[in-house]
């Protein structure tokens, strides 16, 4: 039978024991990661194996096989939406460390392959019948119905999603710590907002499966900080961090659940909007707002050290989680 608890522990399972064998190919083939020559206080990093990503991706696909059913159409597309963004991922990683730099793919490069797959999943959704054109409002205010303004609207927020996660994949522990939290966050907002959606009983198998994959992805993330906490033994790479942020996006978007990004992901918002900001200042005035960005660079330079920065970050979003849309 499928449960909740149960996808969670499996995810989590399949995924520590993955963990190893992947660790062990990437070393020997010598997969390390390239440290920004700005980012002084991680010069000890240099080398880490990366691409770790592939870990909880691997998880993730494991536990979909039990959750696949006749009702897991929209499941099946979450799951090929994150491949499809850890692929994007994937091949970022392999450039650099074939190239021996930090620079992969071209950021229009990347930008195109990120744009490409959301119109993909814009078009789906306006054209399917099986997701509303329409955001849910928060405190019981109902639905806002965009009809075909959905389509640059979902574009739109699957290249803020999955560039805010990369951004914030700059910590040992700190996306990975985050994301768990997110999903058991959206997982608890959506089981209480579901007992009260006048959903048909396919489209509520439906949603159903949705949760079932992110709480295994869930399990599956927490299983890779095993090895990703600090002093992390891999990264996840943008083999990770796309492949997250591809996930998340295809979750929220599936029931009409943007807006609860802004809240329960705060501390992914927060990141994008202090890069934002000090792009925009230093324009201005040629000075800097932080003394670096993302704000938890920020936060290294005043002293944080990089476990007390996780567990603020991922007590934040614990605290963010409760649920606004009741």
């Amino acid at each position: 039978m499928k449960n909740i608890y149960f996808l969670f522990l499996f995810g989590f399972i399949v995924s520590l024991l993955v963990a190893p064998c992947v660790l062990n190919i990437v070393r020997k083939l010598k997969a390390g990661q390239n440290i920004l020559e700005y980012v002084d206080a991680h010069a000890s990093k240099q080398g880490t194996p990366t691409m770790g990503g592939i870990i909880f991706i691997l998880g993730v696909i494991l536990s979909f096989l039990i959750i696949i059913d006749d009702n897991s159409r929209l499941a099946t597309i979450v799951l090929l939406v994150t491949l499809a963004y850890g692929l994007l991922g994937f091949l970022d990683d392999f450039l650099k460390i074939k190239f021996k730099h930090n620079e992969g793919l071209k950021a229009y490069q990347k930008a195109i392959g990120q744009f490409g797959i959301a119109t993909i999943i814009a078009l789906f959704v306006y054209n399917s019948g099986m997701v509303e054109n329409s955001i849910i409002l928060p405190f019981k205010l109902g639905e806002l119905n965009i009809g075909i303004w959905i389509i640059p609207f979902i574009i739109f927020f699957y290249l803020a999603v999955t560039n805010s996660v990369n951004l914030t994949d700059g910590l040992d522990g700190l996306a990975g710590g985050i994301s768990s939290i997110f999903l058991i966050g959206y997982i608890l907002v959506i089981n209480i907002l579901f007992l009260g959606m006048d959903f048909s009983i396919p489209l509520s198998l439906e949603i159903e499966n949705i949760l079932l994959l992110s709480s295994a992805f869930s399990g599956c993330i927490i299983a890779f900080l095993c090895y990703n906490s600090h002093p992390a033994k891999i990264f996840m790479g943008d083999t990770g961090s796309l492949a997250i942020g591809g996930f998340i996006a295809s979750i929220l978007t599936f029931t009409n659940m943007y807006l609860l990004y802004l809240v329960v992901g705060v501390m992914y918002v927060l990141n994008t909007l202090s890069v934002m900001m000090q792009v925009g200042y230093y324009k201005l005035t040629k000075k800097r707002l932080f003394r670096m960005a993302p704000f938890h660079h920020h936060l290294e330079k005043c002293g944080w050290t990089e476990n007390r920065i996780c567990i603020a970050a991922i007590f934040a979003t614990l605290i963010s989680s409760v649920p606004v849309y009741i």
